[in-house]
């Protein structure tokens, strides 16, 4: 009883955080229970989250490419999948998971709180896929959407500042630095033309394989080029 009515007071505020009212306040309960707790306390009766994070991972999936196909007209498929990839990586979740303090809500385990639970990225990332699943589940996809339009507004300003013009390195550094923990490398591979009219071609690397290799009549526009090219090669690792 004591987790009940704690549990129902933190939940109303954070209804109030994410201007939702549910019909099914133990759904959004469901999606703040780490596994952890329920292998602590196994006479819980509630389950964990991880089936709410499934769906919730597909929900927010369609919502950002139909946002994407609505506010970007001016993006090819590619270009949507890369960006549609950078605003449901992990870290991007962690940090619209942070900023409504989603964390301070979780119900787990004493060995994963004591091991700095309610901060991990994975932790925050899952937990505010399950929340946007209970969304969705309780109130239905248009909800689920304004929750997320809301949510993301952060992350879809730093989007819309780049518009077609998608910062393409960065976007390849964010992505390897997340998955690989190692930053892109570019090197001059030939150099040609007159001074007039140069042409540059690059390559990026990371950890010595060669990912993409691009040319341009800068070496900025090769490097760009190098990314692009890296990025769509890596594109079934954005479709995960």
């Amino acid at each position: 009883m004591l987790f009940i009515k704690k549990s129902m007071s933190d939940i109303n505020a954070l209804q109030k955080t994410l201007d939702v009212l549910f019909k099914q306040p133990a759904l959004l309960e469901q999606a703040l229970v780490h596994s952890s707790y329920i292998n602590e306390n196994p006479a819980y009766a509630g389950d964990h989250n991880e089936r709410l994070e499934f769906l919730g991972d597909a929900v927010l999936g369609l919502i950002i490419a139909g946002e994407l196909y609505r506010n970007f007209p001016g993006l090819n498929e590619g270009e949507m999948t890369r960006a549609r990839a950078s605003l449901v990586r992990g870290d991007a979740l962690a940090r619209v998971a942070k900023a409504v303090d989603l964390g301070d809500y979780f119900l787990m385990g004493k060995g994963e709180e004591a091991s700095g639970g309610r901060r991990k990225a994975p932790n925050l990332a899952g937990a505010l896929e399950a929340v946007i699943a209970a969304v969705y589940l309780d109130r239905g996809y248009d909800a689920a959407r304004d929750v997320v339009k809301r949510l993301f507004a952060g992350e879809w300003e730093k989007l819309g500042e780049a518009g077609a013009g998608i910062d393409h390195k960065s976007m390849l550094q964010e992505l390897t630095q997340s998955r690989f923990r190692q930053t892109p490398s570019y090197r001059i591979v030939e150099e040609s033309g007159p001074d007039h009219d140069k042409q540059f071609k690059v390559e990026v690397t990371v950890g010595g394989d060669v990912l993409g290799a691009g040319t341009g009549k800068s070496k900025k526009m090769a490097e760009t080029e190098a990314a692009r090219l890296a990025l769509e090669h890596l594109g079934a690792i954005f479709t995960e």
